[in-house]
């Protein structure tokens, strides 16, 4: 069992080597990847903004085609009820017996 735990250690103390040797990053590396993925969140936002400014006049066109619709569709109400005034008018009156 001596042996055993001669190779359960040696394998203990490399992984440990590996860890502690690969996990080191230099300043100016993670400079470099904070400045990029800065950079990225710099250019999503003025895209959001441009989206958002696009959406605000799309939903502004909007209310004002529900308005001019309403506003149609009341003038249309009125016109109706006179068309259908002449149109009772305009009948050939049946005759009594």
């Amino acid at each position: 069992m001596h042996a055993m735990g001669k190779k359960l250690t040696l394998a203990a103390l490399t992984a440990l080597a590996g860890t502690s040797l690969g996990g080191c990053a230099t300043t100016e590396y993670v400079d470099k990847q904070v400045a990029t993925v800065n950079e990225r969140v710099s250019a999503l936002e003025a895209r959001v903004g441009q989206v958002d400014q696009a959406a605000q006049a799309a939903n502004a066109a909007a209310q004002a085609a529900g308005a001019s619709a309403q506003q149609a569709n009341q003038r249309l109400d009125a016109l109706t009820a006179r068309v259908d005034g002449i149109e009772q008018r305009m009948a050939p009156k049946r005759a009594r017996h």
